[in-house]
């Protein structure tokens, strides 16, 4: 094989829960907008603790997923965070097979900001006849000020995703290097990759039981809620 072949062959890097999670997040985010905004609450609460299932998934797989997947792969001291956008901003190339440090933290600060997100949502209320599915169980002015935390978060979520369209159009415009096919396909072409670079991934069956399990905690809120008085 010439090494012109072997540049323009693909690898694959991104497993398939990981996509199906960034792809259903973005979609989660978007309905559970639209249904605050529209008034569509048992819409809007269907869609949080569907979030907040996947999320509770999310943080096993950063566990125990694939290499690419793994929280101890991205996720980087600040020198070396600093040292990379040092070098981005002096022209360097320099290859991840995953995130980079400085897409790592914008990950890792989504995911948070996103859990956070859906926890003040299982306490909040709408000031008409909605409650969260454990509202019930604090005082209405600690729901009421939760309330308003959970819309203050939103507006840090939308400056997250800002930053992220923002870098992704940067690195496809300016790196020439497109972020987005890679999470649809999983595949990266050699040459965008580290030499030397070992993935491993997990099997399917592990994704399956971190997800039922996150489910199961999802909807044992979700009943919690619905048995109280």
């Amino acid at each position: 094989m010439s090494i012109e072949t072997a540049n323009n062959k693909s690898v694959l890097v991104w497993d398939l829960p990981t996509r199906l999670f960034h792809w259903c997040v973005v979609a989660l985010v978007f309905v559970s907008w639209l249904s605050a905004d529209q008034g569509w609450m048992t819409i809007h609460l269907a869609s949080g603790l569907t979030l907040l299932a996947l999320l509770l998934f999310r943080l096993g797989w950063g566990l125990f997923g694939s290499t690419t997947a793994r929280f101890s792969n991205f996720l980087h001291p600040p020198q070396k965070v600093l040292g990379y956008l040092k070098g981005l901003k002096e022209g360097d190339r320099l290859l991840y097979a995953g995130h980079n440090p400085a897409g790592g933290l914008m990950v890792m600060a989504m995911i948070l900001v996103l859990l956070a997100q859906a926890l003040t949502g299982l306490f909040a209320n709408d000031g008409l006849r909605f409650n969260g599915p454990l509202a019930l169980l604090i005082p209405s002015e600690i729901s009421d000020s939760i309330t308003s935390i959970h819309r203050l978060i939103f507006d840090a979520i939308l400056v997250l995703i800002w930053c992220h369209v923002v870098a992704v159009g940067f690195y496809f415009l300016v790196k020439r290097d497109n972020l987005v096919l890679p999470m649809v396909t999983g595949r990266k072409p050699h040459s965008h990759l580290p030499q030397g670079v070992n993935l491993a991934f997990t099997r399917l069956t592990i994704a399956l039981l971190l997800f039922f399990l996150s489910a199961g905690i999802a909807a044992w809120i979700m009943f919690e809620g619905a048995s109280l008085p």
